[in-house]
């Protein structure tokens, strides 16, 4: 008889992307990378690859309830993430269900703003994304352009970035990563770290690629997985931050445009110095 092994469990709560370098598939990648079991409730199906989005279908209502009773019935995730959740009511819907299983440690990943500055989703979605996601995030990570629609202030310094952490923090999030590959043009990458009390910043060298798709999925899946094992807060964040900082700097050649990261780059550069 083969021997079972006790697993941690991850939920995300996203779109599937066709081309396999974000959303669900990244998230996937990401979890089995950490060791963890990871499950899926889908929001909606794109058709994109590495030149851009060619189609978004949503799910229907009531197929995106039944996935989440389905796992809530029987599965019951040791962390949660959302990525993109396509509509204001879709938003509702999926924190009502975190709330009637209990489900912890509920990373929100508010994908809402693409990487050229344009709005994915309405204000009524920015509304419920306040109202109902944000009270009960244990850890959020917009990156710029999705802290000022969040918060409505422009970020282009510093101060500005610290201005929008505490008002997310007054929103209801416990933690907060503010994502700065947006805000500097300079050498380093610098994010904005706040648990409530006290801010500190994660530092790493930026790296001259383009093959950056998938990057704040992989991230946030990343400190899901890390919080679904045990990890604190700080711990899943600073390890999180290396397994991203080696997805982009060992980049993998597919596609003939925005590429994505690499999910598998951190265990073989750990494998090669064991």
């Amino acid at each position: 008889m083969g021997q079972l092994i006790k697993v941690s469990k991850a939920l995300t709560i996203a779109g599937s992307d066709s081309g396999g370098g974000a959303g669900i598939q990244a998230d996937l990648k990401t979890f089995q990378e950490f060791g963890v079991y990871g499950m899926s409730v889908l929001t909606a199906v794109t058709a994109q690859n590495t030149t851009g989005v060619q189609g978004v279908y949503p799910v229907e209502l009531d197929g995106l309830e039944k996935q989440l009773t389905s796992i809530g019935n029987d599965l019951t995730p040791d962390s949660v993430k959302t990525g993109m959740l396509y509509s204001g009511e879709y938003i509702e819907r999926v924190a009502y269900f975190v709330k009637k299983f209990g489900w912890k440690n509920l990373v929100v990943d508010p994908v809402m703003v693409a990487k050229g500055g344009a709005t994915l989703l309405g204000r009524e979605a920015l509304d419920a994304m306040e109202k109902y996601m944000l009270p009960i995030a244990k850890v959020v990570t917009p990156n710029i352009p999705e802290a000022e629609a969040l918060t409505g202030i422009t970020i282009n310094n510093d101060e500005a970035k610290k201005e929008a952490a505490l008002l997310l923090f007054d929103k209801g999030a416990r933690y907060i990563v503010i994502k700065g590959g947006h805000l500097e043009n300079g050498p380093h990458v610098t994010d904005l770290f706040f648990n409530g009390e006290e801010m500190c910043e994660f530092v790493d060298i930026r790296v001259n690629t383009k093959n950056t798709h998938g990057t704040g999925c992989t991230f946030s899946a990343a400190i899901t997985a890390e919080l679904s094992i045990g990890k604190t807060v700080e711990s899943a964040i600073s390890n999180s931050k290396k397994f991203i900082q080696s997805a982009i700097q060992h980049g993998i050649d597919v596609g003939s445009g925005h590429g994505p990261v690499n999910h598998f780059a951190y265990r073989r550069i750990l494998h090669e110095h064991c």
